[in-house]
């Protein structure tokens, strides 16, 4: 196994490609009672057109397939439903499906080989029949009505929606009931067969463990699979222009919702560095700390600290701002005044050093979790990266790189606003 160590943190990552391409990676955390095991698969809500290895046609499959194998995975040909048998092992299982992956995972202080046996087992054993597809799609049609009324989701989808023509980012991961519609048996295996091969799987496990051992357990449990070729993902054309600058919605809400979103031109270099220079930029402009938010708080605009995110893949790349807020128009105008202001002055170096030592707190303390380990390294592995790098790359990044940041992306032209209101 290769090691892979940060002296930051004092932490080690053993890592290994089997035989049948699956990526392991094992994060040992000794004297920590809690053990955590993801397997996830390099399959999202993006892929709906692809070439699968060894065929030549383009396949096109209806939007929300990747959730619905999700939903259908634990439904297993004996009549249990592992999730079932996950909980009476005692153990906290679960599974999610976002734009690039798809995972199923467990965590636990007892039982830990039990349940490894488990979730191997239905990640390797898909059964999906005419009868189990048909229930599942009234399932999946109350879920989708569901985020059709939830506030907090549906100003989310708007700002995709607004800056976003052709890109899948768009479209809301579960589909909707129209496409679900579609999807049969045959869709579900082909899209398994496809993507959940070992060669565009990882799976990570932090705990307290001898890495050697429990890599030779990870391969008692693996069916003889060989690694495919790769997988073509096709991808629609995407403009580097916004659809519409606002969009708004009335839903039954106490206060109204709003998401400010930034897109951004799709990295192709250093970007860790880029990542943690949107982090640092958000939180200068209008984090806790940040002038705009005291001013904001003060006048009774709004009330709580925003959520600040930088969301990207290979294929998007953008910044959001979202919370509540009285005038969310306001709130979106003086922001906008803020960047100006900054751009023309620049960037103050002491609240940069600020800003800079919180955000590397935060990477610091992601690492005395098992479950926030585990799902980082994972995440980031269908990204390229390697987590620890954002510990490394931080210092690189500099109030002169910022500047340039912000000069680049942070243009009234890219920007949307999405409101959810009475």
């Amino acid at each position: 196994m290769q090691i892979i160590e940060n002296l930051k943190v004092k932490e080690k990552v053993y890592t290994e490609k089997l035989e049948n391409g699956l990526t392991v990676m094992i994060i040992p955390k000794k004297g920590m009672k809690k053990k955590y095991m993801i397997w996830g698969t390099h399959y999202g809500s993006n892929e709906s057109s692809f070439v699968v290895p060894g065929e030549e046609e383009v396949t096109n499959v209806p939007n929300g397939v990747a959730h619905f194998l999700e939903h259908k995975m634990f439904e297993q040909e004996n009549g249990n439903n592992s999730l079932d048998v996950l909980t009476a092992l005692g153990v906290d299982a679960n599974a999610y499906t976002t734009n690039d992956h798809t995972a199923y995972l467990f965590e636990c202080t007892d039982n830990f080989y039990e349940a490894m046996d488990e979730l191997m087992d239905y990640v390797q054993h898909p059964y999906f029949t005419d009868e189990n597809v048909e229930k599942e799609k009234g399932i999946i049609g109350q879920e989708i009505m569901m985020y059709d009324d939830y506030p907090e989701w549906r100003v989310y989808l708007n700002a995709m929606q607004a800056m976003y023509h052709n890109n899948p980012v768009k479209i809301d991961i579960v589909g909707t009931i129209e496409s679900i519609s579609k999807i049969d048996k045959d869709i579900l295996y082909k899209c398994y067969n496809t993507f959940y091969n070992p060669s565009n799987m990882t799976l990570v496990i932090s705990g307290d463990f001898e890495p050697e051992n429990l890599l030779e357990e990870v391969k008692k449990r693996l069916i003889d699979t060989k690694a495919s070729g790769e997988i073509k993902r096709m991808y629609p054309e995407e403009p580097s222009e916004i659809v519409q600058d606002k969009i708004e919605q009335k839903l039954e809400v106490s206060q109204a919702l709003y998401a400010i979103g930034i897109k951004d031109e799709i990295p192709s270099e250093d970007i860790v560095k880029r990542h943690i220079a949107m982090e640092i930029l958000l939180n200068l402009l209008i984090g806790r700390s940040s002038n705009l938010y005291k001013q904001l708080y003060k006048e009774g605009i709004i009330y709580a600290q925003p959520s600040l995110e930088y969301e990207f893949t290979n294929i998007y790349a953008h910044c959001l701002v979202s919370g509540q807020s009285n005038e969310p128009e306001k709130l979106y105008q003086k922001w906008k005044e803020e960047i100006q202001k900054v751009k023309e002055e620049g960037i103050n170096e002491e609240d940069f050093n600020r800003i800079k030592k919180m955000i590397y707190g935060g990477y610091v303390k992601d690492y005395n979790d098992v479950s926030d380990i585990a799902r980082m390294f994972l995440a980031d592995s269908f990204k390229g990266i390697n987590s620890f790098d954002y510990l490394e790359e931080i210092d690189a990044v500099t109030v002169e790189y910022l500047e340039q940041i912000l000069k680049d992306v942070f243009k009234e032209e890219k920007m949307v606003l999405s409101i959810v209101k009475n």
